[in-house]
């Protein structure tokens, strides 16, 4: 049999590196289409890569219908909360039409099943936590709208009647790295918590800054679920197959069901780096909920999705790893 062909955007991303590496290793044939804003060549560890934007649709059009796909995995966006905030055009531009580019490329190619690149910040502040798929979609803040905009069109596809099949992994905070070292986080600008409290302790940055200590939480800091970067990707895969397989259209969490508060991972990467760092609270940033944390019996149930790095040193003595071995890297 003819091994199935996937294309992925943004596979030269964090996590879409990590899932194009997993999809070599799965036997699958994969063609990433990035424009390397913050993807990396180096990252793309299975099949070829074509640089490329899902804004410029003619060339996207003519990049699937070449490749010809039995899939689309779609990493591609703008991912960063508080910029989204400050220039929400740009994040409706590049995550909503850049989307909708892609969708109408797969229809015409005819390429019919997809797995798209969601977010818990389509639930804004949660009504109860943990959070259930079936909670309304109320994001807060621009970024969690695209996503959900995006998900309101793969509703009403559904609806339509359309044969076309989606499946959506809604992410809650993905951080750790390759166990084996090849591939990381390595973005020029990094928001995460995680990824910013592992470069402080490297020397990279002077003092981490934390955003809010007067929540609603036992500390006072957001509570966030974090999720393995390589548990994510195996979630890509077991989607994948779902939809091949003939599985029907849906959204399902990926996380781990608990969650940890600002200060206690922070407390856990000066223990496992050894570095005790400076920590400067900040006020408030715009559109941060108090506290994300997932229920993940869905996809565990549907897909036989089985956590192999659910522990948050674990995650951070990964990430702390690939920081060391990190050095300047020409994409």
């Amino acid at each position: 049999m003819r091994k199935k062909r996937v294309f992925v955007t943004g596979g030269a991303g964090y996590i879409g590196s990590h899932v194009v590496k997993l999809l070599g290793e799965e036997g699958y044939e994969v063609l990433t289409y990035d424009n390397l804003s913050t993807g990396h060549r180096w990252a793309v560890l299975a099949g070829d890569l074509v640089v490329g934007d899902i804004l410029d649709r003619e060339k996207l059009l003519e990049v699937i219908k070449s490749f010809k796909p039995d899939a689309v995995i779609h990493f591609a966006a703008l991912i960063v909360v508080p910029e989204s905030v400050s220039r929400p055009l740009k994040y409706y531009r590049t995550n909503v039409v850049g989307t909708l580019n892609l969708l109408e490329a797969m229809k015409k190619a005819g390429v019919s099943f997809f797995v798209f690149s969601s977010s818990a910040a389509v639930y804004g502040n949660p009504e109860e936590i943990p959070i259930g798929e079936e909670h309304p979609l109320r994001p807060i803040n621009p970024y969690g709208e695209t996503k959900a905009t995006v998900e309101r069109i793969l509703r009403d596809i559904k609806l339509s009647g359309d044969p076309f099949r989606w499946v959506s992994l809604r992410y809650f905070n993905v951080a750790g790295a390759d166990p084996g070292g090849k591939i990381g986080f390595a973005y020029p600008d990094p928001t995460h918590l995680i990824i910013r409290a592992l470069k402080t302790a490297k020397g990279e940055l002077k003092r981490l800054e934390i955003y809010g200590t007067d929540y609603p939480t036992p500390d006072g800091t957001c509570i966030r679920d974090y999720i393995h970067v390589e548990d994510l990707a195996r979630a890509h895969i077991l989607a994948l197959e779902y939809l091949l397989e003939g599985g029907e259209s849906d959204a399902f969490n990926c996380g781990y069901g608990r969650g940890f508060s600002v200060r206690e991972v922070v407390d856990a990467v000066k223990r496992i780096s050894g570095v005790d760092f400076e920590v400067a609270e900040r006020e408030r940033r715009p559109g941060d909920p108090p506290a994300l944390v997932a229920k993940s019996e869905k996809i565990r149930k549907v897909m036989g999705w089985t956590p192999q790095f659910d522990d948050l040193e674990l995650i951070i003595k990964t990430g702390w790893e690939w920081e060391k071995r990190l050095t300047s890297r020409k994409s």
